[in-house]
Order: C-alpha cells, then structure tokens, then sequence
C-alpha cells in the first residue's frame, strides 16, 4: 500500500513540476504559494505550527503566520526546477549576496569552515551560492522517505545546487570526517530534530540538537560562518553571510551547540513566516 501511495506522490509531482517548468519562475513561485496557503493544511497541520509557535512565545496572528509559512513552503517547492536558472546565472538578479567577501577570504585562504543555516525560505540556494564562488564545499541532505521522488531530489540537488551531497546518518557522517581531513568546507542545516544528538535549550525549551558541527569545530579547528537566507518581495532573496566566527579552544561541545541554537534564534526572529514551523524540535 505505502508504494502505491509513493507511485501516486511521484506521478502527482512530476506533473506538478512539468507545470512549473512551463510557466515560468515567478508564476511558479505564485502557485507554489497558493497550493501551499490552500492545500498545505491537508498535509501539514496549521495547529502543530500554532502549537510550536506559543512553545516558543513568539506573539503575533498565529493564524496569518501558519498560513504564510505553509505558502512559503509552497513556494520553496515550486521553486526546485528552477534552481538550475539560478545556478546559470538566468536567474542570478534574483538574489543578492551579503558578505560575499567573507567567501572570497575563505576561498583565497583555502580556509575549510563550518556552514550552518536552517530552512528559510529557498534554503538550498545557500550551497549552490557557496559552490558558485568557488569554495570546495559539501552539503549534508536527508532523504526523502518517497525512494521515486528522492532519486529526482537526489539528481537535482547534485546537478543544480552542490556537487558533494552527503546522506544524513552514520555512513555520511564518516564521508564527512574523510572530506574535511581533505579541506572540505561542510554545509548543514542545523534546525531540526535528530535522534543522536545533546538536549540544548532552544526558544528556552530543551531541544535535541545536532552536534556535528560543535565536534568539526573543535577537532579539525573550523571556523563557523552562519548564514541567513531571506526573502524579499515574493520573488527576490537575500543571502547573509556572516563573518567567520573562531570558537576558543576551551568551549565544550555543549557550549558550541547552544551558541548555535542562539543564533538560529535570531534568524528565525528577522522573519517568523519566513522559517518552517512545522518540524517539532522539542519532541522527546
């Protein structure tokens, strides 16, 4: 039964992204949006948003906020054929780069650092942007339980957002220690749940929280460069880049996680809409 529902999804995906090819990125965008705000609530419940968002004592039309997020999580997705147009430069006067020097410095030194993010927005333009100015980089990605529509993930990503896709899970885990050893600079999203993990408070709530990038940091001596991801004017996005963060020797690894929970804190405050809700990080 479950394959027959991952047959069906792809079929109903595929068609979705031939539709978005034909129309055109902004129109796309648009849609995505609409599908979201409208058909978002039959997959993603608009009360686990609201609930996580009370957990996290952020004020504001609760309503509104679930309904934008859902739209933006629309638009993400129709957004995927597209990324190519953004790697070619087609669509290239669509975002905007802040602290591009901070790459160029990075790229120059052959600096390997830790990029950490969370998913705003188009999150997986953060990557793409990396390799784009030349910084031998590898992005870490989970897998679709789909298996049909995670091999069509799976093509895009390594052809039109970064080359080096690493699985997330054990097996990725020592891909990433052999790429580092090597100069590899690692790209990860740092706002989910994960199972192996340390209880770090987050929105003042225990959360489980990876530590990957805590444990990089403090063997191989790793810069941390936070990058933040915004949307602008429905269609338009700016990239933050900040300047590369050296953590003290001294700090544990516990210490790292919770400055990086802080600072995931603070971009999801620049725009509540703007981060998906709808994963429960507080989930024991």
């Amino acid at each position: 039964m479950k394959r027959f529902y991952h047959l069906v999804q792809f079929v109903f995906i595929t068609f979705l992204f031939f539709i978005f090819r034909l129309i055109g990125f902004k129109n796309s965008s648009n849609l995505g949006f609409f599908i979201g705000k409208n058909l978002g609530p039959i997959f993603r419940s608009k009360s686990s948003i609201i609930k996580n968002l009370e957990k996290a004592h952020i004020k504001g039309d609760f309503e509104k906020i679930a309904s934008n997020v859902l739209g933006n999580y629309g638009r993400i997705f129709a957004e995927y054929v597209h990324l190519k147009n953004f790697k070619n430069d087609k669509l290239s006067k669509y975002i905007l780069i802040e602290g591009k020097e901070y790459l160029d410095q990075i790229k120059k030194n052959k600096k390997k650092v830790i990029f950490i993010s969370g998913h705003f927005n188009n999150f997986e333009l953060m990557a793409m942007q990396i390799e784009k100015e030349g910084i031998n980089c590898a992005a870490i990605y989970r897998p679709l339980n789909n298996p049909y529509l995670n091999k069509v993930m799976e093509k895009i990503r390594v052809r039109d957002i970064c080359k080096k896709q690493i699985k997330k899970g054990r097996s990725g885990t020592r891909e990433l220690v052999k790429l580092i050893k090597e100069g590899t600079s690692i790209a990860l999203m740092v706002d989910q749940r994960v199972r192996e993990g340390e209880k770090v408070t987050f929105f003042n709530h225990l959360a489980t929280s990876t530590t990957i990038p805590a444990q990089f940091i403090k063997k191989y001596e790793c810069d941390l460069v936070p990058i933040y991801i915004e949307r602008k004017n429905k269609f338009y996005f700016k990239m933050y880049v900040s300047k590369p963060i050296k953590i003290a020797k001294n700090k544990s690894s516990f210490e790292i996680t919770k400055f990086i929970n802080q600072i995931l804190e603070k971009m999801i405050l620049k725009n509540i809409d703007q981060w998906i809700w709808t994963h429960d990080r507080w989930k024991n």
